[in-house]
C-alpha cells in the first residue's frame, strides 16, 4: 500500500470514529495546508471609540463656531442662519402662547437668530405708517377744506420706536438679569440674542392689528391693539417668569410689573400717535346780530 493510500485510510478511520462520538462534528484533512493568519491592526481603537471621538470634535467645532467674536462677520452670519420653516414656528408660537411652554425653551433651542426680528419690525414699520396714513385719508376725506399730504415723518418717528424698543429694552433687562444673577443664584437667564429674539417676535402680533386698524371705529381700535399687547406681553411672561420666579418676590412682580408697563405703553403710544381720531371743531355761525354790530361799527 502506497503512503498516501496508507495516510488517507488512517484519516478515513480517524474520522469514523470521530464520528461515532460526535455526529455533529468536522473533521479537517492533513493534507490541507494552515492558511497563514493576517493580523490587523486598528488605528485609534475600535468603532464605537472612533464614533465617540467624533462626537466629540463635532461638539469642539460647534463650540468654536459658537464662540465667534461679537465683532466678526461669523458671528452675525449664524443669526441669520435660519430656514422658513423655523421662522413661521417662532411667529406662530408668538400667536398663540400657550400656557406651560417656554418660548426660548421649546422653539429656539439655543439657535436665536435676528433675521425673523429684524423683518418683523421692518415690516410693522411699514404697516403702521401705511394703514396710519390710510386711516386719516379715510377718515378726512370729504371734510371741507381737507387736503391730503402724506406724512413721510412718521416713518422716521415709527422706525426709531419700535427699533428702539426691541433692542433698548432686552438690552436693559438682560443687564438687569444678570446682576440678579450676581446677587441671587437661583436666578437664570438668556443671552442677549436670545432675548432680543424674544421680544423682536413677540411683535409679531401687532402687525395684523395694525392693519385692522384701518377700520374707521375707535372701539374696535382699542380692542384689537389691547388682544394684540396681551398676546405679546403673555409670550414674555411665560419666557422670563421661570428665571425670575425664586428670586425676591417685590423684585419679580417689578420686573413683570414693568414688562407689562411697557408693552402697554407701545400698544398706547402706537394708538395716539398713528391713529389718533381727529376732533373736528364746528364752524361757529355768524349770526345776524353780530353782522348788524359789524356794520355799524364800520359807520
Amino acid at each position: 500500500m502506497a503512503a498516501s493510500d496508507q495516510l488517507q485510510f488512517q484519516e478515513f478511520e480517524e474520522a469514523a470514529v470521530l464520528l461515532s462520538e460526535n455526529p455533529n462534528a468536522t473533521t479537517k484533512s492533513a493534507s490541507e495546508e494552515p492558511r497563514p493568519q493576517h493580523a490587523t491592526l486598528h488605528m485609534g481603537g475600535d468603532d464605537s471609540e472612533g464614533e465617540e471621538g467624533e462626537t466629540d470634535q463635532t461638539e469642539l467645532l460647534s463650540s468654536q463656531k459658537k464662540a465667534a467674536g461679537f465683532w466678526t462677520f461669523q458671528y452675525y452670519q449664524d443669526l441669520f442662519d435660519v430656514d422658513t420653516s423655523q421662522v413661521l414656528d417662532r411667529i406662530r408660537a408668538s400667536f398663540m402662547p400657550v400656557p406651560g411652554k417656554n418660548f426660548v425653551r421649546h422653539h429656539l433651542r439655543n439657535n436665536p437668530d435676528l433675521y425673523g426680528p429684524f423683518w418683523i419690525c421692518a415690516t410693522l414699520v411699514i404697516t403702521v405708517t401705511v394703514v396710519g396714513n390710510l386711516a386719516t385719508f379715510i377718515q378726512e376725506h370729504g371734510t371741507p377744506g381737507y387736503n391730503y399730504s402724506p406724512q413721510f415723518h412718521k416713518v422716521t418717528v415709527a422706525g426709531i420706536a419700535i427699533y428702539s424698543y426691541a433692542w433698548l429694552v432686552p438690552l436693559a433687562l438682560w443687564g438687569f438679569l444678570q446682576w440678579r444673577k450676581g446677587v441671587s443664584p437661583a436666578v437664570g437667564t438668556y443671552s442677549f440674542m436670545e432675548t432680543v429674539c424674544v421680544y423682536g417676535y413677540s411683535l409679531s402680533a401687532y402687525i395684523p392689528s395694525t392693519v385692522l386698524c384701518v377700520v374707521p371705529y375707535e372701539i374696535f381700535r382699542w380692542i384689537i391693539l389691547l388682544l394684540a399687547m396681551s398676546l405679546s406681553a403673555f409670550v414674555l411672561v411665560l419666557a422670563f417668569w421661570p428665571h425670575i420666579r425664586k428670586d425676591n418676590k417685590m423684585v419679580s412682580i417689578g420686573m413683570v410689573s414693568s414688562m407689562v408697563l411697557l408693552h402697554v405703553l407701545l400698544a398706547v403710544g402706537c394708538k395716539e400717535y398713528f391713529f389718533r381720531r381727529v376732533e373736528h371743531i364746528p364752524e361757529v355761525p355768524v349770526t345776524s346780530a353780530t353782522t348788524s354790530k359789524a356794520h355799524t361799527t364800520s359807520h
